[in-house]
């Protein structure tokens, strides 16, 4: 039997609240509606995710001594993935805390993750987890590791692919210095505009070729109401979605889509299985969806073929 491809994850795996206002959501005053609490993090959700496509994965991140550190630790050991991550008894386990309209569109969100800036770059250092690199066939990070912890990761990685999600706008400029040497962004509009320093009506293509010549080789755009696009060296595309990719279902996207590519799948069709992984996030009620092989074929029967666009 083929031996699955291994993954480290390196960034946040923290609580991620959700509120949702029922009505219309009035400012300065309470407003009824449900909270729902899980652990997120985009690495540690796109990670889960490429774990249920046969990958076999390791984490690296940080958390505070609190009650909430055995919630997530608990939740790493259910994946079923190898915890390398340290605790720091004296500090808070980071969380983000968004509220949203009853369309899902965001209102405010909050992000308590001063920790992971503080401690990241250092924990990059430990002779554990350099090991963990050297046995990893990709590295799979997030924008809530500083730059310099970035740069350390990259230069450890050695040539081995390091797959990033940008996480938000003023986080993924984080990425900059060591664009060149990332095998694949995954970003939104709004942090692509960030990265490829460019201005908000900027078109697409003129946001990959910015992107392109900033030395990035491969990413994925996506929009909450446009097709997912991809780029390559062979060129860009775009896949439109049965629904919208927004949020977790973005984590599963990438996710679904680093395990396609790990087993071999040019980048066109490692991007169908993303989106079929995402269509199945946003029909789910958990961050990361439990389904079956049928599941997956079902839903990627419904992804179409991607269409070349064309390149100024």
């Amino acid at each position: 039997m083929m031996k699955s491809p291994t993954i480290l994850a390196v960034g946040g795996a923290y609580i991620d609240r959700r509120g949702q206002v029922s009505g219309a959501f009035v400012p300065a005053a309470s407003n009824p509606g449900t909270m729902r609490e899980a652990v997120g993090g985009a690495v540690f959700n796109a990670l889960r995710g490429a774990v249920r496509r046969g990958v076999s994965g390791s984490l690296l991140s940080v958390r505070g001594g609190d009650v909430l550190a055995d919630t997530v630790s608990r939740a790493i050991a259910a994946a079923g993935i190898a915890d390398l991550s340290v605790v720091f008894l004296d500090r808070t386990t980071p969380s983000n805390t968004t509220i949203i309209h009853g369309d899902g569109a965001l209102i405010v969100g909050l992000s308590d993750m001063a920790l992971y800036d503080l401690a990241l770059p250092k924990q990059i250092r430990r002779a554990k987890v350099r090991e963990a690199i050297s046995t990893a066939d990709a590295v799979l990070c997030d924008a809530n590791l500083p730059s310099t912890a970035l740069e350390r990761l990259v230069a450890l990685a050695a040539g081995k692919p390091v797959f990033a999600l940008a996480v938000s706008p003023d986080k993924a400029v984080r990425f900059a210095p060591v664009l060149g040497s990332l095998a694949m962004v995954f970003m939104d509009r709004r942090e692509a505009i960030a990265l490829a320093d460019v201005g908000i009506d900027t078109a697409e293509r003129d946001i990959i070729d910015r992107l392109r010549r900033a030395g990035l080789k491969y990413g994925v755009v996506r929009s909450d109401d446009g097709p997912v696009l991809g780029f390559d060296e062979a060129g860009a595309f775009s896949i439109p979605p049965p629904r919208k990719v927004t949020g977790v279902a973005a984590d599963a996207l990438a996710g679904a889509t680093v395990a396609a590519l790990l087993r071999g799948l040019t980048l066109r069709a490692a991007l169908r299985d993303g989106v079929a992984a995402a269509m199945l996030a946003i029909e789910s009620a958990e961050l990361v969806p439990v389904f079956t092989a049928a599941d997956f074929a079902d839903a990627l029967a419904l992804v179409p073929e991607p269409q070349k666009i064309g390149m100024s």
